[in-house]
């Protein structure tokens, strides 16, 4: 019997514009930026032993493909 414990692994991806999150209109999307919203899903991910990593594109493409 196996006492190996599975890793979890989350990839967030974000699509267009979010790179401009706490720089465009913050009164309307909020004053954090991506890379802030992205390092506390890190900081919580890491205290629950979860390997997180994030993809951010503008291009819809790079999203599906």
């Amino acid at each position: 019997m196996s006492t190996s414990k599975k890793t979890i692994k989350i990839l967030v991806i974000n699509g267009p514009n979010l790179n401009l999150l706490g720089i465009r209109e913050p009164g309307i999307y909020g004053a954090k930026t991506l890379a802030q919203i992205n390092a506390q899903l890190a900081k919580i991910a890491k205290s629950s032993s979860i390997e997180i990593d994030f993809f951010q594109s503008n291009h819809e493409g790079e999203l599906i493909e």
